[in-house]
């Protein structure tokens, strides 16, 4: 597996973690109009980066084994838990905390194997 590959990978995560956070900043907030919750700066941003993750991942796929792209991709789950609590100071439940220790220990696990 090539690093620029996994690389690639993990910075398509990561976009794409941030695009969901754009994407809820924008939800989170009340608009004029229908057309105004559509079209705004942080859902436009949102969008953009969402295409700018497929393309990674379709550029990371294009170089390294297709079943290390699901192990890569289930931390987005853990980035969107530390960005809620560090961009929207959201409560970390711990059934919150169960189902991200299982994420890393099935990523461990799949690692090892």
């Amino acid at each position: 597996m090539t690093s620029r590959y996994v690389l690639a990978m993990f910075l398509s995560v990561a976009v794409a973690s941030i695009s969901q956070v754009l994407l809820k900043k924008s939800a989170m907030n009340r608009h004029k109009s229908v057309v105004g919750e559509y079209l705004n700066p942080c859902v436009i941003s949102g969008y953009g980066l969402l295409f700018l993750s497929m393309l990674l991942t379709v550029y990371a796929y294009s170089g390294m084994e297709y079943k290390n792209g699901p192990v890569i991709e289930s931390l987005g789950n853990v980035m969107v838990l530390a960005l809620g609590y560090f961009v929207f100071g959201e409560r970390i439940s711990v059934r919150k905390m169960v189902g991200t220790a299982c994420i890393v220990a099935g990523i461990a696990v799949f690692s090892l194997a």
